[in-house]
């Protein structure tokens, strides 16, 4: 299938892109690496009168580590970011999206943005407590809004931006001392969506005793469900059991709700078991 006619925009700079999505309103899309946006418009799921590209625009491209955590911007792909030394939790996500070739042209905050509750990215944001950075024209240049996760996600394939405004990059903070991660998911086949998944971060105090410890939960929600469980202080099976009377799964071809739920709640358990040998070691 071919997608619908639109106008298509190649802005050069920042000011300029906002310039043209505070024109067009709610009748532009933007266009970064594209991977879930051209399907959709394959489809006919998606049917913009203008599509805003935003591939020219150089300082966007960018991957910034620093002590307090990682900002990665609006064109930096996958695969650049796993390659850019960012820490462990970010990079065992990205080995888990889709395939190779979709990896070398998807970007992370579009995955973000297009708030896919299946997908890796939004579960590792919310988990680490990350934030999205919004840009709009304003009355002498940009304006920036930093949205933190628990705000930013508010339903299946929605996010809080609005229609003239670009996620110019992502922020993804760093962990204290004695810290451990890790992602598990199942999937039908390597690349697919995950029937459910988690990724747990947990932080031990001196004596090795657990301090705090949260799962994100992906697929078995309308967003990324966060579930702190450092009340079980270790107890990685109450852990489990939390995990399983937060989350609130669909019944679909692949799977039925009630095989989400179990399912979560064992990688759930196998997760934080994971990330607290990580963080002791």
């Amino acid at each position: 299938m071919k997608p619908p006619p639109f106008e298509h925009h190649a802005p050069e700079d920042l000011g300029e892109a906002l310039d043209v999505l505070a024109e067009v309103g709610s009748h532009g899309k933007v266009l970064a690496g594209g991977q879930s946006l051209i399907p959709m418009l394959n489809m006919r799921l998606a049917a913009p009168a203008h599509l805003v590209d935003i591939n020219r625009i150089e300082s966007l491209a960018v991957v910034e580590t620093a002590p307090e955590g990682v900002t990665v911007g609006a064109l930096a792909r996958h695969a650049q970011v796993e390659r850019a030394g960012v820490p462990p939790l970010l990079r065992q996500a990205l080995r888990l999206v889709a395939h190779p070739v979709i990896r070398n042209r998807g970007t992370v905050v579009g995955s973000l943005v297009h708030a896919d509750p299946a997908a890796e990215l939004p579960a590792v944001l919310a988990v680490l407590g990350g934030s999205v950075r919004l840009a709009r024209r304003g009355g002498d240049g940009p304006e920036f809004v930093d949205v933190p996760a628990s705000r930013f996600f508010v339903g299946p394939m929605e996010s809080s931006i609005e229609p003239r405004e670009l996620a110019v990059s992502a922020f993804f903070p760093a962990l204290p001392e004695r810290s451990g991660t890790a992602f598990l998911e199942v999937a039908r086949r390597h690349g697919d969506y995950a029937l459910a998944g988690v990724c747990a971060v947990v932080t031990l105090d001196e004596d090795l005793r657990v301090e705090s410890a949260r799962v994100g939960c992906v697929g078995v929600g309308p967003v990324p469900v966060l579930v702190d469980v450092t009340e079980t202080r270790g107890d990685w099976g109450a852990a489990a059991r939390a995990v399983r009377e937060a989350i609130d799964p669909e019944t679909d071809i692949h799977a039925s709700a009630g095989y989400r739920r179990h399912l979560a709640g064992i990688l759930a358990e196998r997760a934080l078991t994971d990330a607290s040998r990580e963080a002791a070691a």
